[in-house]
């Protein structure tokens, strides 16, 4: 056996899977009367024409039919050289198959190979074509190509088939669902993961780990960018799920992407749909973990400027199957996150079978349904509850219709702040709500708390569904554009299910919160929106978000205390008695307030509060009659005297005067930073 017959023979016994194209190819070697003539193949780099076309090699030869493998980046594109390499060949007129890989170098002659070259072989060849592109247009148009060509897009691997290969080449069992996750299939991506293993045995694959790996598949995938600009591209369109030219010109800061789009468009790996375009699984997955490995911080700035893109979305777009699509998007930045994978998984079963949703105020016919669908999730005792807030608050009722216009789940926001002692009653839900604002965040003025009372498919009740997306797209919507909003309750007839992921997004559990109905308990989440806002919690959930410390909740100092009215004015008070001790200043509660770190932006809180104090204060300077007010306060707090009878002796004031004008001036002080902490 010659070493050519040992390497066929070793090519053949390590390949796998592929059935359906050895089917097609065997089914042709063995007719009498060829179906096709040529068999053209296309898929993206590495993920296995060459191999293949060698198996295809193997089986002709298998079968008695001389086989002749070229490689196009062997050859040079010129009529001459490709005539000359099919001479070398040495094919007989007789039945014979012709492999033709990297049919992308041979562009520049495929108008030609097609018009005057093929015509003009034998009709009892196999021609096998295999490239990255499809076939172009003049295969396309031409009707009688289109009767004698078979067109086979090569896939990546089965799962069965990925781990067939993985055990062929000695990767740990243990290892599969590692290498599968990351290669997503990828033929070449299993087989340099494969040697990786190899030759680090012990070790589990971790893909962060392995920038010898990615750096490979890199090379693969990256071989036709030698731009900078292109290479911007690239990996901003890896950092997301599918991208548009809109969210291209978000993700790069700047204006001019139509043609960075257009060449995305134009890449093997990259696919267009009808949503934008879509790199292929594994090219994203390499180019990702390459970027996170490589600049850290260019992956977390464009995670940044995605995040702000679809926030934008979903403040501002109208339609249920745009909204379900932005928050699938939004999830996916997280995918790699342990606690949102399997979440992410179930979402999007649940999203591709998805029928078109639409919602709106509940029609006059659909409040019995909505009472009995209450009633057949919860119990009759919860339907007279949520019979008894529908009468009250019925504007705050959103459903869910599918495209017939029949009801598939709905969600009810009560409005607890605008709700009567009398009226909680009838709710034990309400009543526990409230009296957990009570006892730990009391509202202020114009504050507003919400309680996502009843939320339900009408078929997988609070269970992941497609409806149950529109339902959080919903709650996320009321986040971020409710003004005044201070906190929300979020209750569940299954709290532990939901326990994880809620925690990672930042919704905390409230033992005192969880209520009875009917027999059966609801434990309640809940979150304090003025000790972290809307835009913080969305930073933080990036955070947690990022692999590099997946599920880890961020350190903030910064975290906010909120203040009721008389410990806010409690707290200014002793502010302006430490005014002129900055380093008593340290441990006020104020150095947490809004306002304060607002003023400060990340410098020194203490300062910060003495110009918030001082300006108050200067504030009083500004009139004739309110002038003393300032004086008073000036020469007790700002600019102390050593006791408040020599500051009225310095002022020329009687004492009962000065008295007066500096209760005043305090009394301006704390309602001026109420109003600024309100505000901020």
């Amino acid at each position: 056996m010659s070493l050519q017959d040992r390497l066929r023979a070793a090519r053949h016994a390590l390949f796998v899977g592929r059935e359906e194209e050895r089917a097609v190819f065997e089914h042709a070697l063995g007719s009498d009367s060829l179906p096709f003539h040529v068999l053209y193949l296309h898929g993206p780099g590495g993920v296995g024409k060459t191999s293949l076309l060698r198996e295809f090699e193997h089986l002709a030869r298998q079968s008695g039919i001389p086989a002749a493998y070229l490689d196009a980046r062997d050859l040079d594109a010129a009529p001459d050289a490709l005539r000359q390499a099919l001479s070398g060949a040495g094919l007989p007129a007789a039945r014979a198959v012709l492999l033709l890989d990297t049919y992308e170098a041979l562009h520049p002659l495929d108008d030609w190979l097609r018009d005057e070259l093929l015509p003009t072989v034998s009709e009892e060849w196999i021609v096998v074509l295999a490239g990255r592109y499809a076939p172009s247009a003049g295969w396309r148009g031409d009707l009688g190509w289109q009767e004698i060509t078979r067109v086979l897009p090569l896939r990546n691997l089965t799962p069965d088939e990925g781990r067939a290969l993985l055990e062929e080449q000695g990767v740990p069992t243990a290892e599969h669902d590692a290498v599968l996750r990351f290669t997503h299939g990828h033929p070449l991506a299993l087989s340099l993961v494969a040697d990786h293993c190899r030759r680090k045995p012990g070790l589990p694959f971790q893909v962060d780990e392995s920038p010898d790996v990615v750096g490979t598949l890199l090379t693969r995938f990256m071989q036709e960018i030698d731009d900078e600009a292109e290479h911007a591209a690239l990996e901003a369109a890896a950092t997301v799920r599918v991208v548009t030219e809109g969210l291209l010109a978000d993700l790069l800061e700047r204006d001019d992407t139509h043609a960075a789009f257009e060449w995305l468009r134009g890449l093997s790996f990259v696919e267009a749909s009808e949503n934008g375009l879509i790199l292929h699984d594994l090219a994203r997955e390499t180019l990702g973990a390459d970027l996170r490995w490589r600049r850290p911080e260019r992956f977390a700035a464009l995670n940044h400027r995605a995040r702000a893109a679809y926030t934008r979305r979903l403040l501002h777009t109208g339609s249920e199957r745009e909204q379900v699509a932005t928050l699938a998007d939004y999830t996916f930045l997280h995918r790699h996150n342990p606690i949102v994978q399997p979440l992410f998984a179930q979402l999007r079963g649940q999203w591709q079978k998805a029928r078109p949703q639409t919602s709106g105020q509940p029609r006059d016919d659909e409040w019995d349904a909505l009472r009995a669908l209450v009633s057949g999730h919860e119990g009759e005792a919860a339907a007279e509850i949520a019979a008894h807030w529908f009468r009250l608050q019925p504007e705050r009722v959103q459903v869910f219709r599918d495209e017939d216009g029949h009801a598939t789940g709905f969600l009810f926001c009560l409005a607890l702040d605008a709700t009567t002692a009398e009226e909680r009653a009838a709710d034990p839900c309400a009543e526990a709500a409230w009296a957990h604002l009570e006892a730990h965040a009391p509202l202020r003025p114009g504050e507003r708390a919400t309680v996502f009372r009843f939320w339900m498919d009408r078929e997988d009740y609070q269970d992941v569904s497609a409806v149950q997306s529109l339902i959080f797209v919903a709650t996320v919507r009321h986040y971020l554009g409710t003004e005044g909003l201070a906190y929300t309750f979020l209750p569940c007839a299954d709290p532990d299910f939901w326990a994880m992921i809620f925690t990672f997004v930042g919704l905390q559990r409230l033992p005192d919160a969880g209520f009875e109905v009917g027999g059966r308990a609801f434990g309640v989440y809940g979150h304090d929106w003025r000790a972290v806002p809307p835009g913080v919690w969305l930073e933080g959930l990036a955070e947690r978000g990022l692999p590099s410390s997946p599920g880890a909740e961020p350190e903030r100092p910064d975290r906010l205390v909120v203040l009721s009215e008389p410990d806010f004015g409690e707290a200014v008070r002793d502010a302006l008695r430490d005014y002129a001790r900055p380093h008593d200043l340290a441990d006020s509660p104020l150095l947490r307030s809004r306002l304060v770190l607002e003023k400060a932006a990340g410098g020194d809180r203490v300062e910060a509060l003495r110009a918030l104090l001082n300006e108050a204060a200067e504030e009083l300077n500004a009139t004739p009659r309110e002038a003393p007010y300032y004086l008073a306060l000036d020469a007790t707090y700002l600019d102390p005297a050593r006791t408040q009878a020599e500051a009225a002796e310095q002022l020329d004031m009687p004492f009962s005067s000065f008295r007066r004008y500096l209760k005043r001036g305090i009394e301006h002080v704390v309602a001026a930073l109420w109003q600024r902490e309100l505000a901020a």
